[in-house]
């Protein structure tokens, strides 16, 4: 493939120049945000041929760069050798942003392009506003890849299936009715949904177009008058599209959007939400249209969940302790009786047990199996070039999950694979571990944000000088996608409200480089808890069924109520998890949870 990449490079820059186009800008977007896209839009990789989840790739006249993060610094190394593409080290300090890089290279009057399917609305003002002020132009009309990429592959057309109402709770009529009435409030005529998990979540159904997520490659307008779903025919089995026609949905074919939008009346008032909504989209509204902009409808009401959804949740993370128990049990038995066992084997061997569970669909993200020093590479996926042998002297990180029809699991569980952990290890565990139990044992007012319970999880680690960057808890979708928002837990500012009924990781952790990584990993529900002359209290109730290494754990660096959650939750996993196993399996989940 590299030996093909500077020919496309040189037909694009053919393109750029007939286009009037001085730079091109290639994300790794496609034109519905989608955290994985399908092949069809990894334009980055196939222009540069890295193959990286993160980087944006910017060609001009004669230059060619990839910026992406630290966890591909290596890969983009050997991947862009030959290509004439440089990399750029996001975040270190002799690196230039992307617009910083522009405005060096580019003269007043000259114009950066790019395809405005692949960036969002606010991605795209902001890049345009840092340009303006050295006088550069950005034209986001300028899709110019899609004809030189001969053999691009076709937009996935698998058929679509349903979510009926026992396992979704609400049909779509009340959905479609909530949506408005929030646009409504807002002051809103309609609303375009392309982000996959809105649409799949709105008209109840799923897919298999995207790469671990269970959507269906679509588009929505939703407005009191019509709400239409723009999806390929090919995709809409006879019966669902009956059943949606008589909920009140109209059906288009999903290359019509742009037209439907650029007929809506004069003045019309669409609600927008910038950071989920491709720039193109906003480009075919007619000029009078008002934007009114804001966090999707749709999304903030899919965070919360109802009653049939938690009820689907929960037989969910019990389907998923079984299949991670019987894995941790095959796993210390296979490296007892040494047999040889890799990162890759192990994750394979994981996704077979969870497959045998009733419901299974596929496995929600790429299980981050990480021995030893791979453990403290954040989101680390093993590769046939980096896969290393699991061996009994150091920790095992494992974070992975699956998406059921009635839920989706999110967990993660470090243990260790060495008789003796090192005194280092168990401190590092047992203080990462108070910030798992700090966060399921949080009592809170109603109408916070999660960044002011944050410190919860992070006490005990500030405590000794350790921190860790990534956030804390992300919301986690009903058999959608496994990263949902719009709610978190971080350090960062999120003004999302937490709310009952919102389903959430709870994940502190510390990574020591070159050494190892530790997370503890649970799915938590936000409940309403009680109510005094103080008001509405919520908690959290922690779902996930699986124990933890109580090897790595100091029971002294426990308090009183750490300690009994820890015994209480144990007893909880041996009780809804031991009825499913062999005796065999019963006896060794009995010994991991016993009290301590």
């Amino acid at each position: 493939m590299k030996t093909n990449i500077p020919e496309r490079i040189a037909a694009l820059r053919d393109a750029m120049k007939q286009h009037k186009i001085d730079a091109y800008i290639i994300p790794t977007s496609d034109p519905h945000m989608s955290e994985y896209p399908a092949d069809c839009w990894k334009y980055r990789e196939w222009i540069s041929g890295f193959t990286g989840s993160a980087g944006t790739v910017v060609i001009t006249a004669d230059k060619a760069g990839l910026w992406t993060d630290s966890r591909y610094f290596l890969q983009a190394t050997t991947e862009l050798e030959g290509t004439g593409i440089e990399l750029y080290k996001m975040m270190l300090p002799e690196t230039p942003t992307i617009p910083e890089f522009l405005s060096h290279e580019l003269k007043a009057g000259q114009t950066a392009g790019l395809n405005g399917e692949t960036y969002s609305l606010a991605e795209a003002r902001a890049l345009e506003k840092s340009l303006a002020a050295k006088d550069i132009k950005l034209d986001t009309n300028a899709s110019l890849i899609d004809p030189i990429w001969k053999d691009r592959p076709a937009i996935p057309e698998a058929p679509m299936f349903e979510m009926p109402i026992e396992l979704s709770g609400r049909s779509v009529e009340d959905k479609l009715l909530d949506i408005n009435k929030m646009l409504h409030k807002a002051g809103a005529d309609c609303t375009i949904l392309s982000a996959l998990d809105e649409v799949a979540w709105t008209f109840n159904i799923r897919g298999t177009d995207v790469t671990y997520n269970p959507v269906v490659v679509s588009y929505a307008f939703i407005s009191e008058k019509e709400s239409v779903l723009f999806v390929n025919p090919k995709k809409l089995p006879a019966d669902i599209a009956e059943h949606l026609k008589k909920e009140g949905v109209t059906l288009a074919d999903y290359g019509m959007l742009a037209t439907y939008l650029s007929r809506l009346p004069e003045q019309t008032r669409v609600f927008i939400d910038g950071k989920r909504t491709n720039v193109a989209i906003c480009n075919a509204l007619p000029k009078s249209s008002i934007l009114i902009e804001g966090i999707s409808p749709a999304n903030h009401l899919k965070s919360i969940k109802n009653e049939t959804e938690i009820k689907g949740f929960r037989n969910a993370v019990l389907k998923d302790g079984i299949a991670m128990t019987k894995f941790f049990f095959w796993l210390e038995n296979s490296l007892k009786a040494g047999e040889k066992v890799t990162e890759l084997s192990a994750a394979a061997k994981l996704t077979a047990l969870r497959a045998e569970q009733p419901q299974y669909v596929m496995d929600s993200f790429a299980s981050i199996s990480s021995y030893g020093p791979h453990g403290a590479v954040v989101h680390y996926s093993p590769t046939p070039e980096t896969d290393t042998e699991l061996k009994t002297d150091s920790l095992y990180l494992l974070d992975s999950g699956a998406q059921y029809l009635d839920g989706t699991t999110d967990i993660t569980r470090t243990i260790a694979l060495c008789d003796e952990p090192t005194e280092q290890m168990k401190k590092d565990f047992t203080r990462a571990l108070k910030g798992t139990i700090g966060i399921a044992k949080c009592k809170f007012p109603a109408g916070i944000r999660g960044c002011l319970i944050d410190a919860f999880a992070r006490k005990a680690l500030w405590d000794a000088g350790i921190n860790y960057l990534h956030g804390t808890c992300h919301g986690i979708g009903h058999c959608l996608n496994v990263h949902e928002g719009p709610q978190s837990i971080r350090m960062e500012e999120n003004p999302v409200i937490l709310e009952p009924g919102m389903v959430m990781s709870d994940e502190p952790a510390m990574y020591r480089p070159g050494e190892y990584g530790i997370r503890t990993e649970n799915m938590i529900l936000i409940r309403e808890d009680s109510e005094t002359e103080f008001g509405k209290f919520l908690s959290f109730e922690t779902l996930t069924l699986c124990y933890i290494d109580t090897k790595l754990v100091i029971p002294s660096m426990l308090s009183v109520r750490e300690h009994a959650w820890l015994n209480k939750y144990h007893q909880m996993v041996y009780e809804l998890v031991s009825p499913h196993l062999n005796e065999e399996e019963k006896a060794w989940l009995k010994e991991k949870t016993t009290e301590i």
